[in-house]
Order: structure tokens, then C-alpha cells, then sequence
């Protein structure tokens, strides 16, 4: 089946409904301008329109992400900026992204994931094995591993 011609005007509306669901990163608009069948001058166009009505704006959508994706999905700062660096968000916005992070919330979450890796498998496991077990499950959340060990240790000295 053929796409459907859509006019420009038509296609800046449905960007500025798109955009105003949610906070969107540039790629993502370019992404959805190039699926409704706008190309060259047209996107750009389309693109700097949505930037001078703050539609689309990189810094607060970074923000947003990595707030979002800490409070929500309980990522660490290094799975964040990957997925930041991934939708091609600038060093500036990643920089400002992670001063949404609390850093006793951060270290917070980081202890209490770490404990019920404990609690949760006893099953037999030495205590270098169980320690093994949860700086992994907290490495692959993301979290710094110097920041993981360190918190670890923590664990280990008060237990």
C-alpha cells in the first residue's frame, strides 16, 4: 500500500501533537518526520519550527529521561548515559541529565538493591559468591562498579 501524501503543515501539527504527548529527543522527531514521508528541506524546517516553539527541546528531554529511568526503572548513572549517547543527546545535556540524580537517593537504591541480592540467595552460597552475585546484578543495572564495591564493603563491615 502507498503512503499518503501529507502536506507540511499537516505534518508540523501531528510533530506538535507527537511532541507535546511527551518530551521527545531530536533523533526520535527526525525519526517520525522521515516514517510520515518528510524529507530534505521540509523536515529541517519542520525540525527548527518545533525547536523555536519548544516542542522539542534536548536538554529538558535528557532531564526528564534520566529522572524518569532512575525513580521508575531504578537505572544507574552508566546505563543512563548510554541510552543518552544512543539517542545522539550532547555531552552538555548528559552532564545536566545526571544532576537529576540525588546522590544519597542514587546511593540509597544502590544499598537496598544490593541487600536483597543477599536476602533473596542463601541457597547455599558462600558469602565471596553472594557478593559476586549482587555486584553483577547491580553492574548490569548500571551502577559504577568502584560505587557498587564500596557499598558492598559497607554491607559486609555492619553485618
Amino acid at each position: 500500500m502507498a503512503k499518503k501524501y501529507i502536506s507540511r503543515d499537516e505534518a508540523l501539527l501531528r510533530m506538535q501533537r507527537y511532541c507535546a504527548y511527551q518530551d521527545r529527543c531530536h533523533q526520535e522527531a527526525r525519526r517520525k518526520l522521515l516514517d510520515l514521508g518528510i524529507y530534505g528541506d521540509d523536515l529541517e524546517e519542520i525540525m527548527a519550527q518545533l525547536v523555536e516553539d519548544q516542542f522539542l527541546d534536548e536538554e529538558r528531554f535528557a532531564r526528564a529521561f534520566a529522572r524518569g529511568k532512575f525513580q521508575i526503572k531504578s537505572w544507574g548513572r552508566i546505563k543512563i548515559l548510554q541510552e543518552l549517547k544512543a539517542r545522539q543527546i550532547s555531552a552538555y545535556c548528559q552532564r545536566k541529565a545526571l544532576e537529576e540524580i540525588d546522590e544519597e537517593a542514587y546511593r540509597e537504591r544502590l544499598d537496598q538493591y544490593l541487600r536483597s541480592k543477599f536476602t533473596e540467595g542463601k541457597d547455599g552460597l558462600s558469602d565471596f559468591e553472594q557478593q559476586q552475585k549482587a555486584a553483577q546484578f547491580a553492574l548490569r543495572r548500571g551502577f559504577e562498579p568502584e560505587l557498587v564495591w564500596e557499598t558492598l564493603r559497607q554491607i559486609f563491615r555492619k553485618d
